[in-house]
């Protein structure tokens, strides 16, 4: 296995706008990528094995909820300190930091935001430590884009629900404990309840044969009649808003992660580009390629500028959905158009497992789908800009 050589660019002094938590937070997860993460990641994804034997490392680092209160297990950071971790993790590999995302954002950030006080502290401390992971079932077989269209439903009998329905696409289902599941009452009203791994009528099959994400366990849940105790609905929230807060949450982190992935890539690519010599000299000594290198270092600023500006709202409570929608959409697909960029200036090296490029970029159009499509967050910041809806 080749050393991590990766040094992160910061073209704009963007350090500078950090503060030193901020810097220590980054280079725990950094140097952890580097020593836990880039030595197997490779033969992990070769596999299409998600490495179970990180998630004590990702507690450690504090990946689990970074922003949720310490006396939940959370380590009661920032969103910048979020990001910057997501960021760190993606580097290493979109799948590892989507492991990290559902478990923060999809899975704590809703027990903890919707959830009753018993709930937080039942389930909270053992998610942060890792000795729970959590997956989100919202996404349907027939229900994507379109998630209010969901078929997943509960019934009131008695002292319990009976839930039915069928999730897909789920990341970390496979060996999830817990699933925070977001189905229709009876009157229609979507809800979340958090469904335990044994309960009788649930299960988890592993979607195989991913060309993206491999080191990523993904799956589905099937709910046939499962009982589920009335105390596991999260009772401070209910409607498509509820869920969507959450996808917030984890587009932030997305925006962030996807920064990380084009790093890696530009980073591979200079250092290729100065190296690989070809007509009697480095290749990164002509035109074209000096125009791609010099490409992807402007589009990557840009974007860190971007997720920067977005983490201080969202401290501040300002950040909108729309704005979330924005930087999710314009980071990743930044993130994509370098991967493929980077690939060229490795030619034939570059399809490899020997680099990481061909995996970032195939990782990447899953990314890029997830937690909202291209189209679908163009369509988000098409609205917000007119008021003119073109989802119906």
């Amino acid at each position: 296995m080749k050393p991590d050589l990766f040094e992160s660019p910061d073209y704009y002094n963007i350090d500078d706008l950090l503060t030193d938590e901020h810097k220590l937070v980054r280079s725990a997860a950094r140097d952890w990528v580097k020593r836990e993460v880039s030595p197997i990641i490779e033969e992990a994804a070769q596999k299409a094995e998600f490495p179970k034997q990180i998630i004590g490392g990702l507690a450690e680092i504090g990946a689990f909820g970074p922003y949720i209160p310490e006396e939940y297990g959370g380590a009661g950071l920032d969103q910048i300190s979020y990001g910057l971790i997501m960021q760190e993790i993606e580097r290493g590999d979109s799948g590892v930091r989507s492991t990290a995302s559902v478990q923060s954002s999809l899975v704590m950030y809703p027990i903890y935001k919707f959830g009753s006080e018993e709930q937080r502290k039942k389930y909270l401390p053992k998610l942060a430590s890792g000795e729970f992971m959590g997956c989100f079932g919202l996404t349907e077989p027939d229900h994507g884009s379109n998630p209010g269209g969901m078929v997943t439903n509960f019934k009131d009998a008695g002292d319990h629900y009976i839930l039915n329905g069928a999730k897909m696409w789920i990341s970390n289902s496979p060996f999830a404990d817990i699933a925070v599941v977001w189905a229709k009452s009876e009157e229609g009203r979507i809800h979340g309840l958090i469904v335990e791994r044994g309960m009788e009528g649930f299960s988890t099959p592993e979607t195989h044969n991913k060309w993206s994400l491999r080191a990523s366990a993904t799956g589905e849940l099937i709910f046939d009649n499962v009982k589920v105790p009335k105390e596991n609905l999260l009772p401070n929230k209910s409607g498509l808003g509820a869920p969507l807060m959450c996808l917030d949450s984890a587009r932030f982190g997305i925006a962030w992660g996807a920064i990380g992935a084009a790093m890696d890539c530009y980073d591979t690519a200079l250092r290729y580009a100065k190296e690989r010599k070809q007509f009697g000299k480095p290749i990164g000594a002509f035109q074209l390629q000096q125009k791609k290198l010099a490409e992807m270092i402007t589009e990557i600023t840009k974007a860190q500028l971007l997720a920067w500006r977005l983490g201080n709202l969202r401290n501040e409570g300002k950040a909108t959905s729309a704005q979330i929608s924005m930087a999710k959409r314009n980071n990743v697909d930044m993130a994509l158009k370098i991967a493929r960029d980077a690939r060229q200036i490795l030619g034939g090296m570059g399809i490899t497992g020997e680099y990481s490029i061909m995996r970032h970029m195939m990782n990447l159009e899953s990314v890029v789908t997830y937690e909202g499509t291209h189209d679908i967050h163009l369509l988000i910041t098409g609205l917000d800009i007119t008021g003119l809806n073109a989802f119906k």
